[in-house]
């Protein structure tokens, strides 16, 4: 409704209800990144993390009404379609392999979590024996059938609206999560760390290789801090909302109030966000470990609620699969088949060649993974910042706003932004293989 030259161009459905697409998009935002923001908490302090957190939403709102403006104005509802407006097909192959790479990257990371976690909860919940050769604690069978089973029926879905519910279930699972962290705060006593986390009598604990000096602020909640391990944070909390591939195509089945929905999705992930660093980090304080679950486990392994949670967890990783695989191929088809129409057994094809293949790279070459992380760190800043901000530059007329108006020199700052974040972390990721350390702390 506020772009009163939005031409009716492709498809556009408007099956979708403004809840559903809620769902959608909250969904493909909350990855496993909100097991690592207690963390991300404990290395910055409170009051540092809901600075960079809000930040962080800020331009992530101010991100999408750029995607959304450009969509508007050119009446186009596809990424790859605007990145072709905006530069030809040099810009719709950047928008399209961008999608693909980052999607790709985030699917398997999605699947290698099913396939490390699934076993131990099972085994967990069973009291089996670790060392048994059992095929249900295998991880290779179980990521294959959770793949057949409940991803790739998700995934031949024809419209993205239809898996509204599975999203709002998704969600309720982490709200779950969310409420265990809260309870957990109030039922585990500071004592109780000291016995079950083994701290080491020279106040240095080790992480991945890494060592991280032991101080006060392993007993009390800090405001503001900062140590070796902050400026890893920042690159998590960057991507944190990263939902930019998932927008246009939720827009396309959207009536109307995409930028409210937007605006509704990633103000419920930011609160969702903050309360579990908050609660998770003042459970443990600077005993926090990168991933929240596994410093509950260390406690008891077997407290049945935090089994539980990890199931949950484990439930809304996977059902976010189909959400996001839904953007990598529709980018294969705007790059491959853009002058043909709907096709089953194409898109059937697609659906069963990319889960095939990311279920290749989870069982067969993990330690791939580790690429996806130097794809990711270029990728997400192209699809968060620097594609919106010079699509809109280029689609926007300039004789509606010409280039030394505020709106396109914010814009031009905001491609700076992100070009900045992009070398940042790049060079995160090389110091961090140089030194030898494999620092997991969540990302999308």
């Amino acid at each position: 409704e506020h772009y009163p030259n939005l031409i009716k161009c492709n498809h556009f459905e408007g099956k979708t209800s403004f809840g559903m697409s809620v769902f959608n998009l909250g969904n493909a935002i909350m990855g496993s990144g909100i097991l690592g923001l207690a963390y991300a908490m404990a290395n910055t302090g409170i009051l540092l993390f809901l600075f960079l957190l809000t930040v962080v939403a800020v331009l992530s709102c101010y991100s999408i009404h750029l995607l959304l403006k450009s969509s508007g104005i050119v009446g186009i509802r596809a990424y790859e379609q605007l990145g072709y407006r905006a530069f030809g097909t040099p810009g719709k192959m950047a928008a399209g392999i961008a999608i693909t790479l980052q999607n790709i990257g985030a699917m398997s990371s999605y699947l290698y979590i099913v396939k490390s976690e699934f076993p131990l909860v099972i085994q967990a919940f069973s009291r089996a024996d670790p060392n048994a050769d059992l095929w249900y604690l295998n991880g290779n069978y179980l990521v294959v059938m959770v793949s057949i089973g409940i991803i790739l029926p998700l995934a031949l879905m024809k419209q993205l609206g239809y898996l509204g519910y599975t999203s709002g279930f998704s969600l309720s699972c982490m709200v779950f999560f969310l409420s265990a962290v809260i309870y957990k705060k109030f039922q585990i006593p500071l004592s109780h760390l000291d016995i079950h986390l083994n701290i080491t009598d020279n106040h240095a604990t080790h992480d991945n290789g890494l060592v991280h000096e032991m101080d006060d602020s392993h007993c009390g909640a800090r405001m503001f801090t900062m140590n070796s391990q902050t400026a890893y944070t920042i690159p998590i909390l960057a991507f944190a909302f990263v939902c930019h591939p998932e927008v246009l195509p939720i827009y396309t089945e959207l009536r109307k109030r995409m930028q409210h929905v937007s605006n509704l999705s990633i103000l419920v992930m930011y609160t969702m966000y903050f309360l579990a660093a908050l609660f998770g980090y003042l459970t443990f304080y600077g005993k926090t470990e990168t991933e929240l679950l596994h410093t509950y486990s260390r406690i008891d392994p077997y407290d049945t609620l935090i089994l539980c949670v990890r199931l949950a967890v484990l439930t809304a990783v996977t059902l976010t699969v189909p959400i996001v695989l839904f953007p990598v191929r529709r980018a294969l088809n705007q790059m491959f088949f853009a002058s043909k129409s709907f096709n089953w057994l194409r898109h059937v094809a697609i659906a069963v060649t990319l889960l095939s293949f990311i279920n290749m790279l989870v069982i067969f070459a993990p330690n791939i993974l580790g690429i996806f992380g130097i794809i990711g760190a270029t990728s997400a800043p192209c699809l968060i910042f620097i594609f919106p901000a010079i699509f809109y530059i280029r689609i926007v007329p300039k004789e509606q706003e010409p280039m030394h108006s505020i709106p396109k020199i914010l814009a031009a700052c905001f491609a700076g932004l992100g070009v900045a974040f992009m070398i940042m972390s790049l060079s995160f990721i090389i110091v961090d293989w140089t030194t030898g350390s494999s620092n997991s702390g969540g990302g999308h």
